[in-house]
């Protein structure tokens, strides 16, 4: 049914948050900010890092920026490695890939990123195309990201699927013409992925092979 599959990375292929949740520690903490939580951090999973750190500092422009260079300084540093692959994942993709699909990563973490964490748990592999924001901000959304590995595949939209956690891939691939598939083992919730529109839901990695 369909010949390309579109991935999210974290909360789809990756379990994350640990690396993302203390990087936005290690910035509260050289800012002087309040330090939140490790749960009140779970909504730092999915949207850009810009887009969270607005919300949490409501809006202010230039402590978001800041707080986004003092995140990178960590998570460059040890973030990203403070990451684990879901169970079920490396299977589901190499039957995937032994099946003849092309597979594609489109995810709003920075593309440098997305590459050293994919090629450090060996799932580079399998993999046409990882697609990922840019530093400069010309490609940060989702919808954006989606729109640029399509163009860099030439795939058919009929024959492409969009998979992740988050009503940010559902939206995103709504906006680009595709089908998608909500992830329950991430950080979205069922409510949110139906809400967003999900065509298919899914609880574990496997249930990917009866969509696809």
């Amino acid at each position: 049914m369909f010949d390309c599959l579109l991935f999210d990375l974290d909360g789809t292929l990756t379990d994350s948050f640990e690396g993302i949740a203390n990087s936005a520690i290690y910035a509260h903490r050289k800012l002087g900010a309040p330090i939140p939580s490790k749960s009140d951090l779970l909504f730092f999973v999915g949207p850009p890092i810009e887009t969270s750190f607005r919300k949490m500092f409501g809006g202010d422009e230039s402590k978001t920026m800041r707080a986004v260079e003092l995140y990178r300084e960590y998570y460059t540093a040890k973030g990203w490695a403070e990451n684990t692959v879901y169970d079920g994942v490396e299977s589901t993709l190499n039957q995937l890939k032994s099946s003849g699909k092309r597979l594609a990563v489109a995810t709003s973490k920075p593309e440098e990123f997305s590459v050293k964490i994919l090629k450090h748990f060996g799932l580079d592999k399998y993999f046409d195309l990882i697609a990922g924001a840019t530093f400069d901000m010309s490609r940060a959304t989702k919808d954006k990201v989606i729109e640029y590995a399509l163009e860099k595949l030439s795939a058919d939209r009929e024959k492409t699927i969009m998979i992740g956690d988050r009503y940010f891939d559902i939206l995103g691939a709504k906006k680009n013409g595709l089908r998608s598939v909500g992830v329950l083992y991430g950080y979205g919730s069922r409510k949110e992925l139906t809400d967003a529109g999900a065509d298919h839901i899914v609880e574990t990695p496997g249930d990917i092979l009866n969509i696809v």
